[in-house]
Order: C-alpha cells, then structure tokens, then sequence
C-alpha cells in the first residue's frame, strides 16, 4: 500500500510545531515538518527525533513560488497523493512595530492569505479522497471583526468567489496604503484582515470540494486559542501542544464526516457560526 502523508506548513516552531509532534503519534504515515529556513526546520527535527518521533523535513518558503512548485514537484514524484495538509504558516506584526500600517498590511495579507492560497492552489490537486485540509484561523478572523456592512455581506455571501475574495483583500491593502482604511469600513488590524480572508476562503475552498470528483474532502479553519508563542509574544495562557489539539483533531476526523466540514472551529472543538460569533 502507498504511504499516506501529512504536511504542515510553518512546522519549525510554536504551534506549527506542537502539531507536527501530536500527528508523528496519531497519523499513519509520513509527517513533513516544513519549514522556510532549512537549519530551523532541521532543527527541530532534530528535537523531535530526541523524544523518539520520526518526521521528515523538507524546505517551504510558503511566500517563494519556486520553492512552492519545488516541494509540490517532491511530493508528486514520491508519494501517491496528500492525506492531510495544515496550513500554519503565517506572520503578525507587534504591537510596536514601527512600519507603516500600510507596509504591515501588504506583507501581512501576502503572507497570511496570499501565500496560503498559492500552497493551495499548488498542492490541492495532489490531495487523494478523504483528505483532510486545515487552515489556521484566530479569533481575530471571525466576520463580525470587520466594521463595513458591504465588506461583511460580500464576506459571508454563499456565491464568493476566489477572484472576489482576492479583490476584497488588495481592496484593502489599497486603502490601509492610503491612509483611509477605517473610514472605508475596515478595522485597523492586518492581522485580523488577513484571518478573515483564510477563514472566508475556506468555506469556499469546501464549496468546491463537494462538487470534486475526489469523494469526502473536508477543509475546515480553526482558532487554536490564545497560545504561549513568538507570535502572541508568550502572552498566550495555553502550551502549544493545547494549541496543536483541535487542528490535529480537524486533521484526523473520520471518513465520511458530514457535520465538522467546511465550518469555522473553535479551539474547544466546537463549531461557532462564522457570521454572528
């Protein structure tokens, strides 16, 4: 039989990390820890051999097309397709930061979703039936987040497309560059900008999956909680391995789920209504 295999994208670190770890214990197959900086991403291979776990590592730059295209090359010649994608990988400017709102909501939505649906749009036609996609949400994503009705009807509309989601995201780097994104209906943190994009482009990533030939693919977006990490500047009161339990729960829900499937989870593993949460 073909080895299965599981990829989580950011996986040097925090809870990228504590996934990679959790999924080497519960997953069937080949995990790959990727990660952008190859010692980083060595490294903490190297960590987790230490405890007995046995993930393999690959390079993944999620914001390089070429290293995109390289690992999903790698991928395509040696296995016979994905069984469970996580995509952790993502950035969030400090509260200090000195940069421009404006280059902070460029680099955060290129990163944060651009980025993301470009590992999407590489690695989605690899997936085998019965994957399993989980995109790495927050609090900060939920729809109510954004002030602009006309942002949040176009948002929540059963009929997004990808185009016009990507519209509505440069829409706002547009008006963040400007100076006049709050005036214009958006909130002035990228970072939350950016989740709701992931969250938003989940449902209709799903959308898509249920009319795939590929029978009982599920995607679903996760706030894995408030988190001791880099990210949260370890203000976060949860481990990262607590981080790591409702994604890895999402990564290895059962065949033919019908009820946790393209929603937007809390890290209690409860489904919230992405609309009015």
């Amino acid at each position: 039989m073909a080895t299965r295999l599981a990829i989580v994208t950011g996986g040097n670190k925090g809870i990228g990390y504590a996934i990679v770890k959790a999924l080497c214990g519960l997953f069937d197959g080949d995990v790959y820890l990727t990660a952008r900086d190859v010692g980083r991403g060595e490294a903490a291979v190297a960590r987790l051999n230490e405890l007995g776990l046995r993930p393999k590592f690959h390079q993944l730059d999620v914001t390089d097309a070429g290293s995109v295209a390289a690992f999903a090359r790698f991928v395509a010649d040696n296995y016979a397709g994905i069984d469970v994608l996580v995509n952790n990988a993502a950035i969030a400017f400090k509260s200090d930061a000195t940069e421009p709102f404006g280059v902070q909501a460029e680099e955060t939505i290129r990163v944060n979703y651009f980025a993301l649906r470009s590992v999407c749009d590489a690695l989605f036609p690899l997936l085998v039936p019965g994957a399993r996609v989980v995109n790495l949400s927050s609090s900060a994503g939920r729809l109510s987040l954004i002030p602009g009705d006309e942002h949040r009807q176009k948002l929540s509309s059963p009929l997004l497309t990808v185009d016009e989601l990507d519209a509505l995201m440069r829409l706002f780097v547009d008006k963040a560059k400007a100076g006049d994104h709050a005036r214009a209906g958006w909130p002035s943190s990228a970072y939350s900008v950016s989740k709701v994009g992931v969250s938003a482009l989940t449902f209709i990533q799903q959308r898509a999956f249920d009319v795939d030939a590929r029978a009982d693919i599920v995607v679903n977006s996760v706030h894995p909680g408030y988190v001791d990490t880099d990210m949260t500047s370890h203000k976060g009161p949860l481990t990262i391995e607590q981080g790591a339990e409702a994604p890895v729960y999402l990564s290895l829900l059962p065949a033919g789920e019908q009820n946790v499937k393209g929603c937007y989870v809390w890290n209690d593993k409860s489904v919230k209504d992405w609309c009015t949460c």
